[in-house]
């Protein structure tokens, strides 16, 4: 007897240091992105220190309090051009992250994300659609505005989402078709996601020769990926859609650790697993499809940091979710600021660096780990 309460004592001692463990985590990914998102809004072609960097926020949260900082075009510079920019790169981090980590959970296949189910393509096609044909099925409305809780948003802007979304989730849900055929293996699963990423990527060159030069300057600037479109309208749309997806999947985190034993272990526990995933795949797809209507296609940020918290904190989707999110927003935040000072003045687009990042993380993966974080 007193042995078995030993060993409660000890597992229960055990169970509580390593949740400890993973908050630990979670606070210094949220304390590194925090100070780099300081440095990144004062690195550039104009270098501003951090100090009045924080005499910035501190005046524009509390004017009465705080004086502006003696520089006077720092204040333009960073509430008018590099903030927007800086929450663009986070918001985008965490809603790419967020939905390749729930999507591996959800399709149970460590290698589906945005990028390789074709959901990048296919939200970039959505919104070359609407830049092509926007003006010409909408006319002068396209041009307007309107106005939602007192803040006025462009139609362009809206539409851009809604076409973005509807196509990205086309994409997810042509993959989920393929998986629920019979004998499909994970490979197959993802060469489903390559063919329609292709599909939609035929679909976006027949746009680019169709368009003008302005639509097709815009389209280009999509495929590169960048955060060119970050404006504090882009924020005031993505940062409730993002926010409100997070807290949508973080309360389903326990049904994804369930799923993970299988789909007839969930259903035994009580969960409606078809509709579990079909309302996760909306999910994620909506969020991750607004942030790449802004963005462009920007790969790889899905599948690097879920990959590498499952390193440091194992599969619990409570911490796991969470997460990838941080560090997904800081893969992102710092590749945009070596993208925006690597070649100053002149910025080079964000995916290629996460190109270069992403292949030699799996380079690494694969040599070194032996394929067995891909397992």
């Amino acid at each position: 007897m007193k042995n078995s309460e030993s060993s409660n004592t000890k597992t229960t001692r055990l169970y509580h240091t390593i949740q400890k463990r993973k908050l630990l985590v979670l606070v210094t990914l949220f304390i590194i992105l925090l100070f780099v998102s300081i440095l990144a809004v004062g690195i550039g072609s104009v270098y501003i220190p951090p100090g009045d960097v924080l005499a910035v926020f501190g005046h524009a949260l509390f004017p009465g309090t705080f004086a502006s900082p003696d520089d006077g075009m720092a204040d333009l510079i960073v509430m008018n051009y590099r903030l927007p920019r800086i929450l663009l790169a986070v918001l985008a981090g965490v809603a790419l992250a967020t939905a390749g980590a729930v999507m591996q959970g959800l399709l149970r296949n460590p290698l589906v994300s945005p990028f390789t189910l074709g959901l990048s393509s296919a939200s970039s096609f959505g919104a070359a659609l609407i830049i092509v044909l926007g003006p010409v099925i909408f006319g002068s409305l396209f041009a307007g505005t309107i106005l939602l809780a007192g803040v006025a948003f462009s139609v362009k802007s809206l539409l851009l989402i809604l076409s973005a979304f509807i196509f990205g989730l086309l994409s997810v849900i042509l993959v989920y078709l393929i998986s629920k055929t019979k004998h499909t293996s994970q490979a197959i699963m993802i060469l489903a996601g390559v063919v329609i990423g292709y599909l939609f990527q035929a679909g976006l060159l027949g746009l680019k020769y169709v368009s003008n030069d302005d639509a097709l300057r815009d389209i280009v600037t999509w495929l590169m990926g960048g955060m060119w479109g970050a404006t504090w309208q882009a924020i005031a749309i993505l940062f409730p859609i993002v926010l409100i997806c997070f807290i949508l999947v973080e309360r389903r985190a326990w049904d994804l650790n369930t799923l993970s034993s299988g789909d007839d272990v969930a259903k035994n526990l009580g969960i409606n697993v078809q509709r579990f995933r079909i309302s996760g795949l909306l999910i994620v797809s909506f969020a991750a499809s607004a942030c790449l209507a802004f963005t462009g296609i920007i790969g790889f940020v899905g599948l690097m940091a879920p990959h590498i918290c499952r390193m440091l904190i194992g599969n619990d989707y409570r911490y796991l979710l969470p997460a990838s999110a941080l560090l997904g927003a800081l893969i992102l935040l710092i590749s945009d600021t070596i993208a925006r000072v690597i070649f100053a003045p002149i910025e080079i687009p964000v995916g290629i660096i996460m190109y270069i990042l992403g292949g030699f993380f799996f380079l690494f993966l694969i040599t070194r780990g032996h394929g067995r974080y891909l397992a």
